[in-house]
């Protein structure tokens, strides 16, 4: 149902990236639905989203807010409609990729075990994206 994909989509646009300006919002959407693309990960934009190796287990997700033990329901109204508009634009069809088919990315600010293992492919604003 497109309108279940848009709400996850826009959830983890929300919790991912609702400060960040809107390229680096649109190169987090983009992401998931690399990750929908790749047979490494589920092929449903919630089910990527909601991805969990270890369920029931506190920060396993692939996506840190999702398991956080935090509620999920987005509080700031503008940020969310924005967080809509960007995941509706992402699932625009022929939208260039911005993040060369990255499937991962980190904030600059950390350095994570993984990220030696994959290709580095663009930085945009304050983060780092990876395939």
């Amino acid at each position: 149902m497109v309108t279940e994909v848009l709400f996850c989509l826009a959830l983890n646009v929300y919790h991912e990236a609702r400060s960040q300006p809107l390229i680096e919002q649109l190169a987090v959407a983009q992401v998931v639905l690399n990750r929908v693309d790749s047979r490494s990960y589920p092929n449903n934009v919630c089910d990527v989203v909601h991805h969990n190796k270890y369920p029931g287990r506190l920060h396993r997700c692939q996506f840190s807010w999702y398991c956080d033990g935090k509620n999920d329901t987005p509080r700031d109204a503008n940020a969310w409609l924005r967080a809509n508009q960007i995941a509706s634009l992402a699932l625009s069809p022929g939208l260039p990729d911005l993040v060369g088919g990255a499937t991962h990315y980190h904030a600059l600010y950390v350095n994570p075990s993984w990220a030696g293992s994959l290709e580095s492919v663009a930085t945009i604003g304050s983060h780092k994206f990876y395939r």
